[in-house]
């Protein structure tokens, strides 16, 4: 038998149409949901518009749902107003009271001053006479020289007219010192201090206003490297303090203040052994 011959397929020229009508849904549906992004609510969005002014300016919305404009004007410019300390009587007295007393330590203590041995400071706790070490003791000693002690007495009846506290501070160098009377610089400083100490009370000035400190090395005003620095920190300072003092008040554990209560310490009986 003859084979049938194969009918030749009809080709299909509408098949775009299929993905033509697809595309076309797609960028239909596309234009829906950015037209239904792009609708706003006009009701809420006013109920949220007066919510949001009225919290963060409180200010309050009229019955139209606006909110009245708030011009600020320019405040007038204020004129700093300066505030006036009235001065301290007593302190004024107190300042005028120690520029005498340096007053009249320059003048007994000019030849010195001169010549570089002993310094007036003027501090915002007071005067401060800084004497060279090698006028008034010999090295490694805590006598007076001879020549000294009429100079310091010219200072002990300067203070000794006033009330101020006095405070006498022995310093050295870092060059170490071992005698039998000297183990350490901290015993020669507070007995040069002391000797100081004692002169300005021998000659008037009341005990009760003196205090002796040895610094030893610990305080010095140059380096302890050269010679001229160890000369320069082996001083006597006598600082005359304008300082008013003041009270204490006793603090207990408890942080609060108050008067002590005495500790009380329960006694053993006689007839009680120790232990």
């Amino acid at each position: 038998m003859a084979r049938r011959k194969r009918e030749e397929e009809h080709e299909n020229h509408e098949r775009w149409l299929v993905s033509y009508a697809d595309f076309i849904t797609l960028l239909f549906a596309f234009f829906v949901v950015m037209y239904a992004l792009s609708t706003v609510n006009e009701g809420k969005y006013r109920v949220l518009s007066d919510s949001m002014v009225s919290a963060f300016r409180n200010v309050p919305i009229n019955s139209s749902g606006q909110a009245p404009v708030v011009v600020a004007r320019p405040s007038p410019q204020q004129k700093p107003t300066t505030v006036t300390k009235t001065p301290d009587p007593v302190k004024q007295v107190q300042r005028e009271k120690m520029k005498n007393v340096a007053k009249d330590i320059l003048e007994v203590m000019a030849p010195l001053i001169e010549q570089g041995k002993v310094r007036v400071i003027e501090t915002s706790r007071g005067v401060t006479i800084e004497i060279n070490d090698s006028i008034l003791f010999s090295p490694g000693q805590a006598l007076l020289q001879p020549l000294m002690v009429k100079a310091m007495r010219a200072i002990a009846e300067v203070i000794a007219a006033s009330d101020f506290p006095i405070t006498i501070e022995g310093h050295t160098d870092n060059v170490p010192i071992n005698t039998l009377q000297f183990p350490s610089n901290w015993e020669l400083s507070a007995v040069r201090a002391t000797t100081v100490l004692r002169l300005f009370a021998d000659a008037g000035v009341a005990a009760e206003r003196l205090t002796a400190i040895g610094y030893a090395d610990t305080r010095p005003v140059e380096p302890n490297l050269l010679a001229d620095g160890r000369a320069r920190n082996r001083r006597v300072s006598i600082l005359i303090d304008s300082a008013i003092p003041e009270k204490g008040t006793e603090v207990n554990l408890e942080g609060k203040t108050g008067v002590r209560q005495p500790l009380t310490v329960p006694l053993a009986s006689p007839n009680t052994a120790p232990q």
